[in-house]
């Protein structure tokens, strides 16, 4: 089974599946923290691809709230929606219009091969 890894290339920013997932689990979370540990990462692992995800946008993409006696919380901005979901569709276009290369490349594969 092919899978699609999608990393994006930008001055001072890597935007691929690692940091899309992270977005995913902030919006469905509503917890850094939270996304952090389903991720197997720490909260300053975490913390810090939020920040540089934040500084690299013109507007955040991930809104926080500190604790306290309501305790924190951290939201994926309307900005962070549009660029998740537009990563997501590339990913879509690239399976649906690459099928024939990525076949043309699985088939040029030894055959049982795995990878070490």
């Amino acid at each position: 089974m092919e899978r699609l890894h999608l990393r994006i290339e930008f001055d001072g920013l890597r935007l691929g599946p690692g940091k899309a997932r992270l977005l995913e689990l902030i919006r469905d979370e509503g917890s850094i923290s939270a996304a952090g540990r389903a991720m197997g990462m720490s909260y300053k692992r975490a913390w810090s691809l939020v920040e540089e995800m934040n500084a690299a946008f013109a507007e955040p993409l991930v809104a926080s709230a500190r604790g306290g006696a309501k305790g924190g919380g951290a939201e994926v901005t309307a900005a962070g929606l549009a660029v998740l979901a537009a990563y997501r569709r590339l990913e879509a276009i690239l399976l649906a219009e690459g099928k024939d290369e990525i076949a043309l490349i699985r088939d040029a594969l030894r055959q049982n091969f795995t990878d070490p």
